[in-house]
């Protein structure tokens, strides 16, 4: 039996100042609960019904407290519409310092990301990409907020993700020999540009884009053309959406 403190504690990590406080974060998804036993994080409490027992105690999966509990309690402290069979309550991990330097060929750079569902999204590409670095302006939505968490797909636990200020990672370029890309509507064709060994990309707010102060660091102006022939034809593009065929053209070269 679940207690309502409990109930009420857990549905409370929904909100940033109480994952701080707590310093906790949630994963649902019996799937993304199963991929923890794979990573560094800590599971400081678990929650699974009869049905997932099997599946767990197969795998390597710890945790500090274990609790076995009825769908019907589960739903209580999920964050899903339709919860699964477990729910995994982890340790927020000590922020990651920033790197001296970045060898890799690209790095992205998130400029005030504000929906959960794109920052998740984006997380996910560059799991898919092999896109190690992947740093957000202190304002970007939260890594640990459940929407991100879900949406990532599991691929949270396999990207580095730093909160920094553009200003370290142009520095950070300098040292490391790379090129800052910034993903504008005004910017030079993505198929025509050319490309730089190592790049870091830059990509913005969804309603406001890369912000004034963001774009006086950057070296070069990209973009996604437009092939619509049609005069009422959409304005922008999905910010997950560029930033997956931004990357997808990178690594095509």
């Amino acid at each position: 039996m679940i207690s309502k403190n409990t109930i009420k504690r857990l549905n409370s990590l929904s909100q940033k100042k109480y994952r701080n406080k707590e310093g906790l974060f949630l994963v649902e998804g019996d799937k993304m609960v199963l991929e923890l036993a794979s990573s560094a994080l800590i599971i400081a409490e678990l929650f699974v019904t009869a049905d997932f027992e099997h599946d767990y105690k197969k795998s390597s999966l710890k945790a500090e407290k274990i609790n076995v509990v009825e769908k019907a309690e589960l739903k209580k402290i999920s964050q899903l519409k339709t919860p699964q069979n477990s729910l995994a309550v982890c340790r927020i991990p000590e922020a990651k310092p920033i790197p001296e330097l970045i060898k890799d060929d690209l790095s992205v750079f998130l400029d005030g990301i504000q929906d959960p569902g794109n920052m998740g999204t984006i997380v996910r590409l560059c799991d898919w990409f092999g896109i190690q670095h992947l740093f957000c302006s202190p304002d970007t939505v939260d890594l640990f907020n459940p929407k991100v968490i879900q949406a990532s797909m599991g691929s949270f636990m396999r990207v580095n993700v730093y909160e920094c200020e553009l200003e370290a990672v142009k520095a950070l370029a300098a040292a490391s020999g790379a090129v800052i890309y910034g993903a504008f509507m005004n910017g030079e064709n993505i198929y025509d540009a050319n490309l730089a060994e190592h790049s870091i990309l830059v990509v913005g707010n969804e309603g406001n884009g890369i912000r004034e102060a963001s774009e006086a660091l950057i070296d070069k102006k990209i973009s996604v053309p437009n092939f619509s022939e049609n005069n009422s034809k959409a304005e922008s593009l999905n910010v997950s959406v560029a930033t997956a065929i931004i990357c997808s053209e990178f690594k095509r070269r």
